[in-house]
C-alpha cells in the first residue's frame, strides 16, 4: 500500500471523503479533549461510542460501497451458523475507482485503528480500566470493517482472478478451435 496519495488526481466523492473522515475524527477527537471539559465517564462513554458506531455505519453501509466498491455484511443462516456475504463492483467499474477515494478509505481504516490501539496501550499503562472499556468497544468496530473489508478485497480479487483466466481460457480455446477449422 502506498504511502502518499496518487498525485495529480482530485477526490471522485469529497462529501463521501469528508465523512468517511469526519466521525473517526469526531471520535478520536472527543475521546482525546472530553477529560478536559467533562467530569462524568458515563457521557465520555456513550458520546464517544456513539460517533464510533456512526463510523462503523457511515463506512460499512456508505463510503465502502461507494469509495471502493465493496460491501460486506453477516447473516444467520438456518442452522444457526455465521456466514459472511461479501458484494463487489464488477471489474469494469473496479477499475474505474479513483484511486485518492481508495487510499483514503484504506489508510484511514487502518490508522484509526493503530490510534485506538495506542489509546488502549496508554489506558493500561495507568490503570484505567473504564477507559480501556470504551477503547475496546471503538477497536472493536474498527476491527470489523477492517476484518470485512479485507475479506471482501480478497474475494473481489479472487473474483478478477477467476474472470481473468475463465477469459484468457477461452480466448485460447477459441484460438484453438478456429485454427483447426481453418485447416
Amino acid at each position: 500500500m502506498d504511502l502518499n496519495p496518487p498525485p495529480g488526481e482530485n477526490y471522485a466523492n469529497p462529501r463521501i471523503c469528508f465523512f468517511h473522515v469526519l466521525f473517526k475524527a469526531g471520535a478520536l477527537a472527543f475521546y482525546i479533549l472530553s477529560a478536559l471539559f467533562f467530569d462524568s465517564f458515563v457521557i465520555i462513554f456513550v458520546v464517544t461510542v456513539l460517533l464510533s458506531a456512526l463510523d462503523f455505519w457511515v463506512v460499512k453501509n456508505v463510503s465502502g460501497r461507494i469509495l471502493v466498491g465493496l460491501r460486506w455484511w453477516n447473516e444467520i443462516d438456518d442452522d444457526g451458523e455465521s456466514v459472511w456475504k461479501f458484494e463487489c463492483l464488477d471489474q469494469e467499474s473496479l477499475a474505474r475507482m479513483n484511486k485518492k477515494d481508495s487510499w483514503l478509505f484504506w489508510w484511514t481504516l487502518y490508522l484509526t485503528a493503530v490510534i485506538w490501539i495506542f489509546f488502549g496501550i496508554f489506558s493500561l499503562i495507568r490503570f484505567q480500566a473504564d477507559y480501556l472499556l470504551v477503547v475496546g468497544v471503538c477497536l472493536t468496530l474498527s476491527i470489523a470493517n477492517i476484518v470485512g473489508f479485507t475479506k471482501c478485497r480478497k474475494d473481489a480479487k479472487k473474483q478478477i482472478q477467476q474472470f481473468a483466466s475463465q477469459t484468457i481460457a477461452n480466448r485460447f480455446s477459441s484460438t484453438i478451435q478456429s485454427a483447426f477449422s481453418a485447416v
